[in-house]
């Protein structure tokens, strides 16, 4: 986290972003009141002297002011983020869901038609851009067919208090839904692919020779196998998820972290920037800890070497 947060000032530091017209928005002011803000904003300061009071106020909890919505940094990333969390824990889980059946029907059925029509479809999502599989089910079920808002968070003109829960969850579906497909191609192809391997080795054809085939064969010898490594398929696509919830939530007009991320990024507003990029980074980082963590549940071996260690 140290070293995201050093080079993250660093690269916006060295971008052409100032800080002080951004903040000043081309408003006049005085030359007294300029030098001011570019004492504050540490306009000709070394870069280490910068670095060093960029750590100190972090260490603090201190992430600025943001220059958009002229409040705490803290406080608008975590107002966005609980809108964001919600859309990508949904999509996160259903394309895990989805991806895994995917992948253990087609690796099940290989080279049949149902198996051709999956990696098809598989292709098709993971070669697609995300923000086109948005416009396309945006022109679909929200313009065309007028099934669902065509953005936002909720109805226009209406106070988030009296905002329902149809509507709410009628404004999460269409973003909910684009995420999720874009997740589904890389774990369901990657899940058949073991599969199949899994399908070749000596045990399963010992299993065979005991009797056993179909479904059962798959629950019985096959289904943790292939588990492991679709957990850590799935826990490393924190990434991609925050990625792909950036230009989801910009098609929708989400009002979420994604579309913070953009503002913040055009309308230069570099505390918000670096707050988003820290946050981004620890939302990775846990995903990876809690796929390790899962392998200790998941993998007996794991536990039986840890037994061997303590022996």
């Amino acid at each position: 986290m140290i070293a995201v947060a050093i080079f993250s000032f660093i690269l916006l530091d060295l971008s052409p972003i100032d800080p002080v017209n951004a903040y000043l928005q081309n408003v006049p002011v005085s030359s007294t009141q300029r030098a001011a803000l570019e004492s504050y904003w540490g306009v000709g300061q070394p870069m280490y002297v910068k670095v060093w009071n960029w750590l100190i106020n972090l260490l603090q909890g201190n992430l600025g002011t943001s220059l958009i919505y002229r409040i705490p940094v803290i406080d608008v990333i975590l107002e966005k983020f609980q809108a964001s969390i919600v859309l990508m824990f949904l999509s996160w889980l259903i394309s895990g869901i989805f991806g895994f059946l995917l992948g253990v029907i087609a690796g099940k059925n290989k080279d049949t038609w149902i198996d051709k029509i999956i990696k098809v479809y598989c292709y098709i999502l993971q070669s697609a851009p995300s923000f086109w599989i948005g416009l396309v089910i945006l022109i679909i079920f929200g313009v065309e067919l007028g099934w669902f808002p065509i953005g936002l968070g909720t109805p226009i003109g209406t106070l988030s208090n009296d905002v329902s829960i149809w509507d709410w969850i009628s404004s999460l579906i269409l973003p909910t839904l684009t995420l999720s497909l874009v997740g589904v191609a890389s774990i369901a192809l990657y899940t058949r692919n073991e599969l199949v391997n899994v399908l070749s080795s000596d045990y399963i054809l010992f299993a065979k020779a005991r009797g056993e085939s179909g479904w059962e064969l798959i629950e019985r010898q096959a289904l943790r196998n292939i588990l492991l490594p679709a957990l850590t398929l799935q826990f490393l696509s924190f990434s991609e998820l925050f990625g792909g919830a950036v230009l989801v939530e910009q098609v929708f007009s989400y009002p979420g972290i994604g579309q913070t991320a953009v503002a913040a990024g055009l309308q230069s507003d570099v505390p918000l920037l670096l707050g988003i990029v820290l946050i981004s980074a620890i939302f990775v980082f846990v995903g990876n800890l809690i796929a390790d963590i899962l392998y200790y549940f998941v993998d007996p071996r794991i536990k039986e070497n840890d037994y061997i260690e303590k022996e």
